[in-house]
């Protein structure tokens, strides 16, 4: 085989060559001229050959040899920072051969190596040296040094270190094979058989970092070592290490070790293990789950966590954990989860626990309370890439009803009170005009442990279709070519039971379905001039299984009591509306400020909308009259209130609907920058409005009750959401029948009306700039090409991290706070029917972080009540960077659940079960 060897000059440096060298070589140079041709004796087989190429040397400068080293075996290269017309030959040293001898000591792959400063050949013993940033390459081997030196006839190779007048190590010699990557103050590796022994070594696998005073090399990816340290800490003085004298490490596998000891700050600890065992395989592998020690005052001691984690296969593992307590108090948990990229994934978590814990109450013989809980949740997503049209998705969450009770440091599932799943499959076809959707859906409320399950849902729509459009169209439409009809229809079948109530027959007996149909019939008609004129046509129908009776109110009774009948059968109920809606936008810009204002104008866009419309009346049959009061009270109940749909609105409608949407925003000019680029524009408010109807034909309250909604985001940072409804006429003494006059036609008081209901929320966060900004884009990064989650697991790591925040610090961030207000109230029929009632609801989350030194974070969440003036849950967690090692503490010192929690554990993955853990959880009284 040819070998090839190509060096690197500095222009700058000469080649350092004796006379007696270059005497030897000049000789050899002629020796081989004259005996080219010549066949040696003993020839026993001829060799054909033909060189197509032949150059000469050039001696015009020193050491630039173009011919084959005959001694060597090695064919050097041009070398790169010369410029010769020599080298321009791109056909040199081509050979036709057939049956050539190799000599023994020829190398199965050709080696570049490169020098800075010098490189020395020496012909009669066959090595190379090189001096200053040497390096050599050959196959997957890439060594590098400050001196190099190749030993032909061994096939060894040494690298070697310098250093300079301070004494400082310069060109510590680094090999790179493989994924393996060492550093050492001296290497010897013989080429052949891909071994070689180091000193003073150190070299990584995964997270671990081993320092070795004699490493063996053995393999591309596995050595011997002796007296040697390890660890996950990344400085030449480790803040702790693992000290061993044997070890064996096979990269990314595994590692193995004799006696080993700890030691922290170079301190060794009288702690021995006879021998140790490190996994260094990357990604998935089964394993024990180590647990952390607990202490409860209502359930003692405990060890939370202990398990299994088995990988089944490259698309499923599944993790088993238990949870045990000395008051006798158990739990398990068993969490299987598939992934098929490209294709789905998919999340399963069952947990079975009994509680065991000391009587709160003390009243009783029993000393402790015993409950035994479960919950079920299952998560599936599809790729959307992976069956286009079709989609299968599930999100099913089912549990007793007081599981989150007994749910530890979780505030946000202590307060959880209802939950909800559903299953849904769909498919569309016909380019999307087609579209089937079939579902099963089940809430639960853990108050009053009512459960609602509908299944199956049944969807079918079709998407506007223009019957008498032309297939080609050509020229201009017809009018009539863009009337659109579409369709609308959905099947319920729906149960309502109770969970202390729950079996199989009273939820067949509890199911009742319902139907709804839609047809929307429109037409496109061109604009006209502002104007936007569309009318339209929709017809509704409402099947239903059965019809209800509400008897009246018996005044005779002391107890009020209304009694509900049902009569099964099949009825149907239906609706129709006319409508012609013209819209509209009207523009106004106010532009004076000033020469010198940096805001320059304001801009306010108006978009109204007017229809007309028409329903007839065609569901006052299904309603009828019931009194609910002593005082005779009476109101219109529908027959079919309480079933799978809503009952269609009584009365004809005669009339006009109306809406006004605004925007306003402002052009503003930076104070620093003049250029154009510099001027923004910022949305001052993105919206806000009315919404409402007048009747015509009703004989009395014909103005609806109007909606009134914003939303902003002012300054870029602050998010409000805001409605309401307002009802502008005049209500008797206990809030229910509307008077036949408007609140501001009272006298001797203006109002507009009455608000029955409404709601605010205000959000928004603020944060430093990152200390690192690369950081934090790469971090962005990682998040982004994570494989996204469902709403659940989300959610579930959304609560570790509130109440475990102080593991997740990111000190690259100096301080952040997050702030959210929400108040809704609402008027809402009692349930004696004797009148409204007005339910309020206020409260207040804020959460917020910030280092009190580069490497101390202090953060903390809360949740106020505004209503009751309480606080209902606060968190709070510090943490301390000690670069390999980190430390946590939370605390939940208010709340349905309280605890402690100290960890102090290493950073690194594969030592992260190496830690001190104490935990301590408890009820509020």
């Amino acid at each position: 085989m040819e070998n090839r060897f190509a060096a690197n000059k500095n222009m700058n440096n000469g080649r350092k060559i004796s006379s007696k060298y270059f005497s030897a070589l000049i000789f050899t140079v002629l020796f081989f001229s004259v005996t080219h041709y010549s066949e040696a004796n003993y020839s026993n087989s001829p060799c054909f050959c033909k060189f197509l190429t032949a150059v000469a040397a050039d001696t015009s400068k020193p050491l630039a040899p173009a011919v084959k080293d005959s001694i060597s075996g090695i064919n050097p290269v041009k070398d790169t920072s010369i410029k010769d017309s020599i080298f321009k030959d791109t056909a040199i040293e081509k050979t036709d051969t057939f049956n050539i001898k190799v000599s023994k000591d020829s190398l199965d792959a050709p080696i570049t190596y490169s020098a800075s400063d010098s490189i020395v050949m020496e012909v009669p013993s066959k090595k190379i040296t090189l001096f200053n940033k040497a390096t050599a390459k050959q196959k997957d081997l890439d060594l590098s040094a400050y001196k190099i030196e190749y030993d032909q006839d061994k096939q060894v190779v040494v690298a070697t270190y310098t250093t300079d007048t301070s004494g400082k190590m310069i060109g510590r010699p680094k090999m790179v094979q493989a994924d393996n990557t060492i550093e050492s103050d001296t290497m010897v590796y013989n080429l052949k058989n891909q071994k070689g022994i180091t000193k003073n070594s150190y070299t990584t696998s995964g997270e671990m970092f081993f320092y070795q005073e004699k490493l063996k090399k053995i393999a591309p990816e596995e050595f011997y070592a002796s007296r040697g340290r390890f660890t996950t800490c990344n400085l030449d003085t480790p803040h702790f290490a693992f000290r061993t004298n044997k070890m064996k490490v096979i990269n990314k596998k595994f590692a193995i070790t004799g006696p080993v000891h700890p030691e922290f700050e170079g301190v060794p600890l009288p702690i021995y293990i006879p021998f140790g065992f490190f996994p260094l395989v990357q990604g998935r592998h089964s394993g024990l789950l180590p647990p952390q020690f607990t202490a409860s005052d209502q359930f003692g001691l405990g060890l939370e966590g202990l398990g299994y984690y088995k990988v089944i296969n490259d698309n499923f593992d599944v993790t088993f954990r238990t949870n045990l307590y000395s008051y006798g108090g158990w739990a398990v948990f068993v969490d299987p989860e598939y992934l098929v990229r490209y294709r789905y994934r998919g999340h399963l978590d069952f947990s079975l626990q009994k509680t065991r814990i000391l009587n709160p109450t003390g009243i009783g013989t029993n000393e402790f309370q015993d409950t035994k809980t479960y919950r079920l949740t299952w998560s599936h997503t599809v790729d959307g890439k992976a069956r286009p049209g079709t989609n299968f998705s599930a999100n099913v969450n089912l549990q007793s009803l007081k599981y989150n009770q007994f749910v530890f440091n979780n505030p946000t599932a202590n307060y959880t009170n209802s939950i909800s799943s559903s299953i849904a499959y769909s498919k569309t076809w016909k380019d999307g005009k087609y579209n089937l959707t079939l579902s099963g859906n089940h809430s639960q409320n853990s108050n009053d442990g009512s459960m609602t399950i509908t299944l199956p849902n049944l969807g079918f729509t079709v998407t506007t279709l223009y019957p008498f459009q032309k297939k080609e169209v050509v020229g201009a439409q017809k009018w009539y070519e863009k009337l659109g009809v579409g369709l609308n229809t959905s099947f319920n079948n729906q149960a309502r039971i109770y969970d202390s109530l729950f079996n199989l027959k009273k939820l067949i007996d509890t199911f009742q379905w319902g139907a709804h149909h839609s047809l929307p019939i429109s037409l496109a008609l061109p604009q006209m001039g502002p104007f936007q004129i569309a009318p339209g046509v929709s017809f509704q129908q409402n099947w239903y299984q059965a019809k209800t009776i509400l008897t009246n109110w018996d005044g005779t009774s002391k107890i009020h009591k209304i009694d509900t009948t049902a009569q099964k059968g099949f009825y149907t109920e239906s609706d129709m509306s006319f409508s012609l809606s013209v819209s509209t936008a009207v523009f106004g810009t106010f532009n004076k400020f000033g020469k010198n204002s940096n805001i320059l104008g304001i801009r306010h866009v108006i978009r109204p909308t007017f229809s007309l419309s028409y329903k007839p009346d065609l569901t006052s049959k299904d309603y009828y009259w019931v009194t609910y009061d002593s005082l005779g009270h009476q109101r219109r109940v529908s027959y079919f209130q309480g079933n799978t749909y809503s009952s269609f609105a009584e009365g004809r409608f005669g009339g006009m609907s109306f809406g006004f949407d605004n925007t306003l925003e402002m052009k503003v000019r930076s104070k620093k920058d003049t250029s154009e680029s510099a001027i923004k524009k910022i949305k001052l408010i993105d919206g806000f409005g009315f919404n409402g109807s007048y009747n015509y034909l009703a004989d009395s309250n014909r103005l609806s009750p109007i909606s009134l909604y914003l939303r902003s985001t002012l300054f870029q940072k602050i998010n409000i959401t805001a409605s309401a409804t307002l009802d502008p006429y005049v209500k008797d003494s206990l809030g229910n029948n509307r008077k036949n006059f408007y609140a501001w036609q009272q006298k001797g008081k203006f109002s507009l009306g009455t608000i029955d209901q409404g709601n605010i929320a205000i959000s928004t966060s603020f944060k430093a700039k990152p200390k690192d900004q690369k950081a934090e884009e790469e971090k962005k990064k990682q998040q982004e090409n994570q494989i996204p989650l469902t709403m659940e697991e989300q959610q579930a790591q959304m609560n570790y991290i509130a109440t475990h925040a102080a593991e997740f610090a990111d000190f690259n961030i100096d301080w952040s706070l997050n702030l959210s207000f929400s108040l809704n109230f609402t008027r809402t029929l009692k349930t004696d029917l004797t009148g409204y009632q007005t339910l309020i609801n206020s409260g207040l989350n804020w959460s917020g972080d910030f280092n009190l030194t580069p490497k101390w974070k202090f953060s903390m969440s809360s949740f106020y009540d505004v209503k009751n003036q309480k606080i209902n849950s606060l968190s709070m967690s510090i943490s301390r960077d000690m670069h390999c090692w980190q430390m946590a503490i939370n605390v939940i010192p208010i709340g349905y659940t309280r605890s402690f929690n100290i960890t102090i554990s290493p950073k690194a993955g594969i030592l992260r079960d190496l830690k001190v853990n104490r935990s301590r959880y408890f009820y509020a009284e």
